[in-house]
């Protein structure tokens, strides 16, 4: 019983040392507080960049040829990115221009992807479905 009490304390000041050396490991930390200008130059930054990225889209001269093509002038397409709210930006620019398709599109990789379903259940006897295919035994 003695020798059991004698572990026990052994072991909980074992315990007690690594945490006290886990705690004294920690990174410290800081906390300041930010203010509402700091606040404000960073969403001005953040909204900047997408209308920026418009503007240098308008400056590439495929786009300029494309806009005077389509009857557009450039600068009325300007005053036009100029104009828009800074939603409209963040759509044209964060996820519009990107996730338009490119000429591609997903119908041939679901027709691929259901052939090869039918294709392995049929090899392994659960359809007929393609008569050049021979169930497993």
């Amino acid at each position: 019983m003695n020798a059991l009490r004698v572990f026990g304390r052994r072991w909980l000041a074992g315990l007690v040392a690594l945490s006290m050396a886990c705690g004294a490991a920690a990174p410290l930390s800081s906390a300041e507080l930010i203010g509402t200008d700091q606040v404000a130059a960073a969403m001005r930054e953040g909204n900047a960049l997408p209308r920026a990225r418009i503007s240098a889209l308008l400056e590439r001269p495929e786009v300029q040829a494309e806009l005077i093509r389509r009857g557009v002038s450039v600068d009325e397409a300007r005053k036009r990115v100029a104009a828009l709210t800074d939603e409209e930006v963040d759509q044209l620019a964060g996820g519009g221009i990107e996730s338009l398709p490119a000429g591609a599109s997903d119908v041939l990789g679901a027709i691929l992807v259901v052939f090869v379903v039918l294709l392995i259940t049929d090899i392994l006897g659960f359809t007929k479905v393609f008569s050049f295919t021979r169930p497993m035994k």
